[in-house]
C-alpha cells in the first residue's frame, strides 16, 4: 500500500495538469502551444512540473476597476444625520 501512495499521487497531478491546460485559454499559456503542452503533460512527472511551474501565466489581466461599496456608518457617526437633529 505504502509504494502505491506515491503513483496515486503522479497520476492525480498528471490527470490535474491535463484538464488544466485544456481548460487554460491560448493567451494564458506561456512558451509551446496547447497542442505541445498536453503531450508534455503526458510524461510523468518532469511534464507535469514544467507545466505547473513555465506552462501558464499566474497573473490575472487587468480588468475594469471594482466600484466602491460606501462605508456603512452608524448614525452617532453620519455628518447629515446629525445636521438634521
Amino acid at each position: 500500500m505504502g509504494k502505491a501512495i506515491p503513483i496515486i499521487i503522479v497520476i492525480a497531478l498528471a490527470v490535474y495538469a491535463l484538464f488544466d491546460v485544456i481548460a487554460t485559454p491560448r493567451d494564458r499559456v506561456r512558451y509551446l502551444p496547447k497542442p505541445l503542452w498536453v503531450l508534455v503533460v503526458l510524461v510523468p512527472a518532469i511534464g507535469v512540473a514544467a507545466w505547473l511551474v513555465f506552462g501558464k501565466v499566474r497573473t490575472k489581466p487587468a480588468g475594469p476597476p471594482r466600484p466602491q461599496r460606501p462605508i456603512a456608518r452608524g448614525p452617532d457617526d453620519d455628518p447629515d444625520f446629525l445636521r438634521g437633529l
